[in-house]
């Protein structure tokens, strides 16, 4: 397998020359000319009474006076190689002047000149000049500018994400942040590398083939696609989809988040629309993959604060302009992904645009398991260690989240020093990517832990007992996560359809926890706050979505909701469900405590276990208290781990779990 590297977009490569050094170069050539301008000969200045004996024994060549304020002194070239002017003559070079001393006031200087050339027999002449220093204010007024406008460059050149250059708004801000790559070795994903979307990967195929043989489709008047949107939950897989396409179909591929189109100044969205559509065009056949199109896609009109600049309606318009079909041009095919696909906009999703909507689900049974294949390549697995079994312990569970399992399992056989990975930790992983991190220090009283074990057990008893309910799997009152301080594990049957007894079961089921609470203390706790509010969802959906509700009837209010009506029903309609819901519930509840009053020396049992154990499996509860007379399905039990296996009381579309919280 090719290394990592090859799949990083490619860069230019670098001359390693910058015009910007140029002037650089400049500038510090200016300071330099300043400081030799006016750089002096020595370090200190010499006093009058040596100068006055280097005129005497005849060594000085010519003096200098400059403003009023400094004497420079020439020593003659015969003089230098004496020894009193040794330190001269390594000092200076040229033309420079060999010494200098203050003047003071040009008066008395005079005076003392006069009164020293008539000591000597050769006079020496006084030259007095003036000079300007020009270099030093100009730099002094002009430096703050150069300053200002360096920093102004810097942050426009890193707001607008590249380089100047023509083509573009200031500094090219308005070019495509898309990163390409190429066909020739930056997109080696293929779909060998993409398990469990076999229904995806036969309509992107499609794609594929006209990429590959155009003229296979044109010879006979059809056209392909112009833009595939992908859609699905979080981490199953589109954004690898698209690459794999781009991988077997050999050609550019060009990605970009929506987000990346919307900027501060307006305009620039639009912009970068054009300029990314306009470097497709040049390098088709190619692919250009925008990931979560719902940031920019939104639908139009529906902002709480309108106006005739909306930057992200007219990246929208543009992005629609693009895709229209106005150009000609041949090869070019959108892909796009987004988990929100009820909020695009609806011109966005018409025939011409989008013209497949390709729908990405979490994997079933089989596509877990071929997952799971492809991420435990890289694993030193024990023997035990099956896709099959890993599979069935994650319903509901997404691509990532299995790559996520596996790396945990991993780190976990790794701190235990073992030599390869068993099923016990990827139990562990389990729990420990569904449930958080284990509160090993977490001091609970005997009281409130007597509490929590009949709570559990209340769970387990109804789910043990109810038709509908989903099979039970583990019941545990060890704490684990952010205020979970037990829960039972249920293994739900790969459904698509729920029925109305089993939504009932599961709420009886929920509801048993508060049940053996009452039955037991006759008192109640707030451990019950998560089962209430799952059954307070559940019970309105079935009422106000589904439709299981003979008084209020066959309605729906989701959509109506969802398209932003605050209330789509009466106040009449509103009390008749806040009524049902309330009767619902009620019935139910009332069921859970007949069944736990029925099988009340089972709920002991189970109770008193749980207290010595802590983590009871569903082989512990077929031994204490028999078998379910309804599940009797084998499901692959996780093991104990010591009494602290454990996960959340999170609840996910398939994944059943009821837990008692504060």
């Amino acid at each position: 397998m090719e290394s990592q590297d090859n799949n990083q977009p490619k860069k230019p490569a670098s001359s390693g020359f910058n015009s910007y050094w140029i002037y650089g170069i400049l500038f510090l050539a200016l300071i330099g000319i300043n400081f030799f301008y006016l750089a002096n000969p020595n370090k200190e200045p010499i006093p009058f009474s040596r100068f006055e004996q280097m005129v005497t024994d005849g060594d000085v060549d010519k003096l200098e006076v400059t403003n009023n304020k400094l004497a420079y002194v020439y020593i003659k070239e015969k003089s230098l190689y004496k020894e009193n002017y040794k330190d001269a003559a390594k000092s200076t070079i040229g033309l420079k002047p060999h010494y200098h001393f203050n003047v003071g006031p040009i008066e008395n200087f005079a005076t003392k000149m006069d009164k020293l050339n008539e000591k000597v027999t050769s006079p020496l002449d006084v030259n007095y000049v003036e000079k300007q220093n020009w270099l030093g204010p100009i730099l002094s007024f002009v430096l703050p500018f150069l300053i200002i406008l360096g920093i102004w460059i810097i942050f426009m050149r890193r707001m607008g994400g590249g380089s100047g250059g023509p083509g573009g708004q200031i500094f090219n801000i308005g070019k495509s942040k898309a990163m390409l790559f190429e066909k020739d070795s930056n997109t080696n994903i293929t779909f060998e590398d993409v398990a469990g979307l076999e229904e995806a990967k036969e309509e992107v195929m499609e794609v594929v083939d006209f990429l590959k043989n155009p003229k296979k489709y044109t010879a006979l008047g059809g056209k392909i696609p112009k833009g595939v949107l992908l859609v699905g939950p979080p981490g199953t897989g589109k954004t690898l989809l698209a690459k794999a396409v781009a991988g077997e179909a050999a050609v550019p591929f060009f990605t970009i988040s929506g987000s990346d189109f919307v900027e501060m100044f307006v305009g620039v969205g639009a912009s970068r629309v054009r300029d990314l559509f306009r470097q497709a065009r040049e390098k088709a056949p190619c692919i250009v993959f925008i990931d979560e199109i719902d940031a920019v896609g939104r639908a139009r009109g529906k902002t709480q604060f309108q106006g005739g600049n909306d930057e992200r309606e007219n990246t929208l318009n543009q992005l629609l302009v693009e895709m229209d079909g106005f150009s000609t041009d041949k090869g070019v095919i959108l892909m796009a992904a987004t988990n929100r696909p009820d909020i695009l906009d609806t011109a966005l999703l018409r025939p011409g645009r989008f013209d497949r909507q390709i729908s990405i689900d979490p994997p079933d049974l089989k596509g877990r398991a071929q997952i799971f294949k492809v991420h435990l390549k890289k694993l030193k697995l024990s023997d035990e260690v099956t896709p099959e079994i890993l599979s069935e312990m994650t319903p509901g569970f997404a691509g990532a989240d299995i790559a996520n399992i596996c790396n945990e399992a991993a780190l976990v056989a790794a701190r235990r020093n073992k030599q390869s990975i068993e099923l016990d930790d990827f139990n562990y992983a389990l729990d420990r990517v569904i449930g958080g991190l284990e509160k090993k220090n977490k001091i609970i009283s005997p009281e409130e832990k007597e509490v929590i074990a009949y709570h559990e057990a209340g769970h387990a008893i109804c789910g043990w007992y109810l038709k509908y309910a989903s099979p039970l799997v583990k019941v545990t009152i060890v704490p684990r996560g952010i205020g979970t301080l037990g829960y039972a594990q249920y293994l739900p049957k790969e459904e698509y359809i729920t029925r109305t007894e089993a939504m009932l079961d599961r709420i009886c089921m929920t509801m048993g926890g508060r049940a053996a609470e009452k039955i037991i203390f006759d008192k109640i706790s707030t451990g019950a706050q998560s089962d209430l509010d799952q059954v307070t969802k559940m019970g309105y959906s079935m009422i106000s979505v589904f439709g299981m509700n003979d008084k209020v009837g066959n309605v729906s209010f989701y959509g109506m909701s969802q398209e932003g009506f605050q209330r789509p029903y009466s106040e009449e309609t509103a009390k008749m469900m806040d009524e049902e819901v309330r009767l619902l519930i009620n019935i139910q509840y009332e069921k859970a405590q007949n069944l736990l009053s029925e099988k009340r020396n089972e709920l002991e049992v189970l109770a008193q276990e749980l207290l010595k154990k802590e983590v009871l499996l569903k082989s512990d509860v077929e031994r204490l208290i028999g078998p379910s007379p309804y599940h009797k399905d084998k499901h692959p039990e996780p093991s104990p781990l010591d009494g602290q296996h454990v996960t959340d009381e999170k609840q996910d579309e398939e994944t059943k779990t009821e837990g008692l919280e504060i």
